[in-house]
């Protein structure tokens, strides 16, 4: 059984009024390249972001309604909750077994025969893992791509979690160096991503998404991502792939089928404004134009470039050419952390780097962690920056820790100093999922033994 409590997931939006008092709004505004940052009071009603009242006047306005909650945000800022564009629940099980080796080796020696390995419940508990590690840490919306079987499981524990969620089957049926488990045909992959979609897209009133997600180029026919293309545009769902990742995955792909992977994904279908890449390290100029002025997205995953040695992304430049780009963490064995503060101050220290000292300022990485990553989902309507109307999906941070004071501007501490140990409370629709730093709907530490009981069993069997 699920440590996330079930019986949560079927009530409807709260009722309560919450009234978060005393904090510094971080709007992250949707309507313009700017944020703004007022000190202000916010009133939630039910799962809307009802009013940003003036400081104090929230106070003054407690005959609101007989049931007010009111939290405490003096000393803290409150911002939109961070939306992870790339990340693989599946693997939160893997951490610390898979470090050293460069991508095809890390994927065909280590992860692919750990994902082979994986049953339902030791999937359960590695996507309850995640999870809980990406709440507490003020993820409010995720992009997740799965592994080939089981994965009712990782949908159910989104749902159950309370966070908003876009989750979708990785699709293979083909590749070298992948395990009996893994493998699948065309028809079956197609007809179980479908039925995925049907089930679960809608869930959670409208908190659960689908993705139809073939891996990459190497371990996918031309047949299997042209009918993934076709069945997402039917149901309106995304197209979730890695490109442009690895050099030496570049190299296999040009060796193999004769030209670059972002290129033939393109002539397969995969582009446009529903169309996410994950990594994109690779892109050339030419490759960057034609991605801006077709509308695909790229989630940047600096900390797994890292790890894998995939070179810094060129964000910066992706950035001036119009990119419409995002965040994420990518999975727990390739960073070994699902940590959004981590994946922004990466970011914007690595752009530095690779581009120069004033390129990729605080506000404008916040704003890759917030509003672009929802835009990228095509959530942007209802989530990613606090504004009257939308969801309310936010967090609570510290910003009087002793690492973050005395002064300084807002965006440079939540980038350069802030960090999930800041975290106070975390909102998704209205409901309070971290409070005071702790979860709600879950026992972390329940769900750390389970993980480690079901990595134990796992690790058994990938190794028999």
């Amino acid at each position: 059984m699920s440590p996330f409590r079930h019986d949560r997931v079927s009530l409807p939006a709260p009722t309560l009024d919450t009234l978060i008092r005393g904090g510094v709004v971080v709007s992250s505004s949707g309507s313009h390249s700017e944020s703004r940052v007022l000190e202000a009071d916010v009133l939630v009603r039910g799962a809307t972001l009802h009013a940003i009242l003036p400081r104090g006047e929230g106070a003054s306005r407690e005959a609101l309604r007989p049931l007010t909650r009111v939290l405490d945000a003096m000393g803290c800022a409150v911002i939109p909750g961070f939306v992870q564009a790339h990340v693989h629940l599946c693997q939160a099980l893997f951490r610390g077994m898979a470090d050293d080796l460069p991508l095809l080796d890390w994927l065909r020696r280590r992860i692919w025969p750990l994902e082979a390995a994986h049953d339902e419940a030791s999937l359960a508990a590695s996507a309850e893992l995640g999870l809980a590690e990406m709440l507490l840490a003020g993820t409010t919306t995720i992009l997740d791509m799965g592994t080939v079987h089981h994965h009712d499981a990782v949908m159910a524990a989104c749902l159950a979690s309370g966070i908003r969620a876009i989750s979708g089957k990785a699709m293979m049926d083909a590749g070298n160096g992948v395990p009996q488990g893994l493998r699948e045909t065309t028809a079956e992959s197609l007809r179980d991503s479908e039925r995925l979609c049907r089930e679960w897209s809608g869930k959670g009133g409208g908190r659960i998404g689908y993705a139809f997600a073939p891996r990459f180029v190497l371990s996918c026919s031309e047949a299997l991502v042209r009918g993934a293309v076709e069945r997402a545009r039917a149901m309106g769902a995304l197209v979730h792939t890695h490109a442009a990742e690895h050099p030496s995955e570049r190299e296999a792909v040009r060796r193999e089928l004769g030209d670059d992977d972002v290129a033939i994904l393109r002539r397969w279908g995969v582009a446009g404004e529903r169309a996410v890449l994950a990594h994109g390290t690779q892109l050339t100029d030419e490759e960057a134009r034609i991605l801006a002025e077709e509308g695909s997205r790229i989630v940047h995953c600096p900390s797994a470039n890292l790890k894998l040695g995939s070179g810094i992304a060129r964000v910066s430049d992706l950035d001036r050419a119009g990119v419409a780009l995002a965040l994420g963490a990518d999975g727990a064995p390739c960073n070994n952390t699902m940590d959004p503060w981590t994946e922004l101050r990466h970011a914007a220290l690595l752009a530095k780097v690779r581009s120069g000292p004033t390129t990729l300022p605080a506000e404008r990485a916040f704003r890759l962690a917030t509003i672009d990553g929802a835009r990228a989902l095509g959530l942007d309507a209802i989530t990613g920056s606090l504004e009257v109307g939308k969801r309310a999906d936010l967090v609570v941070v510290r910003l009087d820790g002793v690492h973050a004071v005395p002064g300084g501007d807002v965006f440079s501490k939540l980038v350069y100093a802030c960090g999930a140990r800041d975290v106070v409370d975390v909102m998704v629709d209205g409901e309070l999922l971290v409070r005071r730093g702790e979860l709600t709907r879950v026992d972390a530490a329940r769900v750390a033994a389970r993980a480690r009981e079901r990595a134990r069993d796992l690790v058994g069997r990938a190794a028999s």
